[in-house]
Order: structure tokens, then C-alpha cells, then sequence
């Protein structure tokens, strides 16, 4: 939506990308028809800012998007020197493709894919030995589709990563395990509502998009039904591409499935 506003009406701008995108999501949304309202908010020559709106009969979901230009653009660049701590293992993405990678083995189901029907776009990767701790959640992903991911799809895998809190409810780690049916007897099935997203766009992904991306989920604190979750999204040279927060409940799975309430309320 805000590629096609800056391709069209806000051409002159000249700030084809995304550069941070913030959105709340008000009340929980279903299939069927809906309307996008897009309002400029503030026009500027190095950056702008557009309000979307996303209704269902009424606003299900809000957001900011800053606009830039990530070919100009120019500045004060460091090396600050950052490095994921622990450190993932390497990884043959010849190899992984295969699932013969030494470190990374390729996960044949979710668990509770039929549940979270989005993680069926994606294949994921996780370490051999484990992740390397309960509150860490480290993937390679490609998407299922046959397509490559590209900055627009960045908010799609943002919102993809093994859940913390089911490594933290049982002994053992279900996204450690290769037998989804396992994963499901042990833990009952939570839903883990986004009330609020995050994303700043580090790096611009080539035109035709990339085959791999590489994620790293962790969370500082899961409490009183809420959870922090924060991912660094990192390319095949290391390069970090994105840097995601997220802030969600822990509720029950009947509550997504259950009746909207008259006043449409999400939980």
C-alpha cells in the first residue's frame, strides 16, 4: 500500500522505501472484504510520514510508515562491531537447501501449523543441537510459495519465529523436536495476539528479493499474560536487515476462535 502511494500520487517524494513501521492492531480481524485509507501526515525532503488505516466495518489496525530513500541516502556510518551473543552456527546454504546442512536441520511441521495456518509460507530451519536457549528462537527461512523475500514481505517473516513461551512450559522444547504430534500432546495450544508492532528496515533487499533470511527471536521477560519479543533479521553476509518489537498476550486459543464481541473487541 505505501509503495504504491509513493510510486503514484506521492511520486515527486522520491522515498520508494520503507525505512520504520509502527502499527497497532485494535481488534481482531476476519476473512472478508476490507478497506485501506491511506493520509499523509507529514511530507518531508529527507523522510515522510503516511497514517494506514485497515476497517472491517470499523478500524482493525492502525499504522505509521516513515518513507526514504535507501539508494541516497547518506550520513555518518560506524562500525559498531555487533555480533549475536551466542553466536548461531554456521551454516552451507547449498547444503541447508538440501537439509544436509551439518548444523541446521529442516523442520517438517510446525506445531499447531493447522492452528497458525501463516507458518505453512515458510520453510523453517532450526539448529540441530537445540537452540541455544529457552528464551532464543534462531531459524533460516525460505518462503514455501516459490517466491523470494523482498523488504515488502519483511513484515511478514518479522511475525514468523518459534514461540518462547512453549520452550519455557515443558522440559523439553517443542521446536526441538521434528514430531509436531509430540509437540501437541505435551502443551496446550495458546494464541499469542500482536498488540503492537515495530519494524525499522536497516538494509534494502536486491529488486528480485533473496531465497534466505535468517532470524533471531528472543524475549527478556514473560509476565502476568505478557511477553516482549525482539528479532534481528539478518541476510546470508550478516548484514542486519531488520530489527523487530513486538508486544503480546499469552491467552487461551478458544479466544481467537470465538465469537467477535458486538463491539468487535480483538481479546
Amino acid at each position: 500500500m505505501a509503495k504504491l502511494h509513493f510510486a503514484t500520487t506521492l511520486k515527486a517524494q522520491n522515498q520508494p522505501h520503507t525505512i520504520a513501521f509502527h502499527t497497532d492492531f485494535l481488534r481482531r480481524t476476519q476473512e472478508g472484504p476490507c478497506l485501506f485509507k491511506v493520509t499523509d501526515t507529514k511530507l518531508g525532503r529527507q523522510t515522510s510520514v503516511i497514517h494506514i488505516s485497515m476497517s472491517q466495518g470499523r478500524e482493525e489496525v492502525v499504522a505509521y510508515l516513515t518513507q526514504s530513500n535507501l539508494i541516497t541516502e547518506e550520513g555518518l556510518s560506524l562500525d559498531t562491531h555487533f555480533d549475536l551473543h551466542p553466536a548461531p552456527p554456521p551454516v552451507d546454504l547449498v547444503k541447508l537447501k538440501e537439509d544436509k546442512d551439518e548444523h541446521w536441520e529442516r523442520r517438517a511441521e510446525m506445531p499447531f501449523a493447522s492452528f497458525r495456518k501463516a507458518v505453512t509460507k515458510l520453510q523453517f530451519h532450526f539448529p540441530r543441537a537445540g537452540q541455544p536457549h529457552r528464551s532464543i528462537g534462531d531459524e533460516w527461512v525460505h518462503l514455501t510459495t516459490g517466491e523470494k523475500i523482498t523488504n515488502e514481505t519483511l513484515g511478514f517473516i518479522a511475525d514468523m519465529f518459534p514461540m518462547p513461551v512453549e520452550s519455557f512450559r515443558d522440559r523439553e522444547n517443542p521446536y526441538d523436536s521434528n514430531d509436531p504430534e509430540k509437540a501437541k500432546k505435551r502443551l496446550a495450544i495458546y494464541w499469542y495476539p500482536t498488540v503492537l508492532l515495530n519494524i525499522e528496515f536497516k538494509k534494502l533487499l536486491p529488486e528480485e528479493g533473496v531465497e534466505w533470511l535468517f532470524s533471531r527471536c528472543k524475549t527478556k521477560q514473560i509476565k502476568n499474560g505478557r511477553m516482549d519479543l525482539e528479532l534481528t533479521i539478518m541476510d546470508k553476509e550478516g548484514d542486519i536487515v531488520a530489527l523487530s518489537h513486538h508486544v503480546c498476550l499469552v491467552l487461551p486459543a478458544e479466544r481467537n476462535v470465538a465469537p467477535r464481541r458486538e463491539d468487535g473487541s480483538k481479546i
